[in-house]
């Protein structure tokens, strides 16, 4: 579901390509077969341009918008008096507070959050996020849907970045800190962190990946929430590229500047 209908068209023509790849993966010696796989797969995917109609049949939701409670909390509202009272709700937020998501809707016992990891398709984790309001039914029913469709799911309270981004944020800021101080080269700092401690990805390539807008935006607002905690404040050097538009590889020049 998504508002804009040339939105759907790219994401639809994005789903038909993968299936299209795993499909000749798996049946490479017989296209007829994989043709079928994808067909079957593909009627069961239905879109639509009007949320408050995708979900009035639906045991789940699950909210992937921009990072923005505002916006957020329009949605859910409208969600939540078009849904069936059956149906599960979850944000897909990396840095969002779920409770304060949910707080909108009259079903907190039936809300959550499934964060999952980009590329999707290739990322086994998935992070379930319970509220205190959250049933133990919810939690299982979420839980088991995530485990059906492949990932490796496990559970976090309502704490900022959940696992992964709280320990991965402040990591990739202490990274730019160092390069702002002059304690090493951006090329020396990633190696260090690919060779000495086995990551596949330097923390500054990793923010150049992600955008150095995202890790910006979610250091600014975890800082305002929680002053008085130092691993989130905001990386002046960032803040800077951000203002000159050097985003990373989606503007072509962040820490490292690419070419296409």
């Amino acid at each position: 579901v998504d508002v804009s209908s040339d939105v759907l068209k790219k994401s639809e023509s994005s789903i038909q390509n993968s299936l299209g790849r795993v499909a000749k993966k798996l049946h490479k010696d017989n296209p007829a077969e994989g043709k079928k796989l994808v067909d079957d797969i593909l009627s069961r995917i239905q879109y639509s341009t009007e949320p408050q109609k995708g979900v009035q049949n639906a045991d789940l939701v699950v909210e992937a918008i921009v990072e923005n409670m505002d916006i957020k909390h329009k949605l859910f509202k409208s969600l939540d008096e078009a849904a069936p009272e059956k149906t599960l709700f979850a944000s897909n937020t990396s840095s969002l507070s779920i409770a304060e998501i949910a707080s909108v809707t009259k079903r907190l016992d039936r809300f959550g959050g499934l964060h999952f990891f980009n590329p999707v398709p290739m990322m086994k984790l998935l992070e379930v996020i319970r509220i205190s309001e959250t049933s133990d039914q919810t939690y299982n029913a979420m839980m088991a849907w995530g485990k059906s469709i492949g990932k490796v799911c496990i559970t976090c309270k309502d704490t900022p970045g959940f696992v992964v981004n709280r320990l991965l944020v402040p990591y990739v800021a202490e990274a730019v800190r160092m390069l702002e101080r002059g304690d090493a080269s951006a090329q020396d700092i990633d190696t260090a962190m690919k060779l000495g401690a086995g990551y596949p990805m330097g923390p500054l390539e990793l923010a150049d990946y992600t955008g150095l807008d995202t890790g910006v935006f979610v250091l600014e607002g975890w800082h305002k929430k929680f002053p008085e905690n130092p691993l989130f404040n905001p990386v002046e050097l960032q803040k800077k590229l951000v203002k000159e538009g050097k985003l990373g590889r989606k503007t072509g020049e962040g820490f490292y500047k690419y070419t296409k």
